[in-house]
């Protein structure tokens, strides 16, 4: 259609937190993202080329949450250790969600950031 809008990637990504220092040093130093920058209640990390931003505060009743961070990994089972190895709670064990027809499963694993809201890591297993 003329005049159609093409959207590129997303840039940024939102999610509120209670207690913004706290909130940096957690993604900063337990997730190993690289911290952008701060500014009073907000700040800002780079997840490979996708802008995540952080800001403190309340949500007002009746908003709806946050969305959940995916992170892809290559080795879900590694990446689970080194993380819980730095006191990161997680929900269960890394779980196959889906068996594509290739072969190809698709695992998740599912954990918490210090406001207890869940964050995931996801992986491709390729067959052997």
């Amino acid at each position: 259609m003329p005049g159609t809008a093409t959207l590129g990637p997303i840039g940024q990504i939102s999610r509120q937190v209670r207690d913004i220092d706290a909130a940096v040093k957690w993604y900063r130093d337990v997730l190993g993202l690289p911290h952008l920058f701060t500014f009073g209640n907000l700040a800002f990390f780079d997840c490979h080329g996708t802008r995540l931003f952080l800001s403190a505060g309340v949500k007002e009743v009746g908003e709806p949450g946050d969305s959940v961070l995916y992170f892809r990994t290559e080795d879900i089972e590694a990446t689970c250790r080194q993380l819980a190895d730095r006191a990161v709670t997680f929900r269960g064990a890394p779980h196959m969600i889906h068996r594509h027809a290739s072969g190809v499963e698709e695992w998740m694993a599912f954990f918490e950031d210090p406001d207890g809201k869940v964050l995931a890591l996801m992986s491709e297993v390729k067959p052997k």
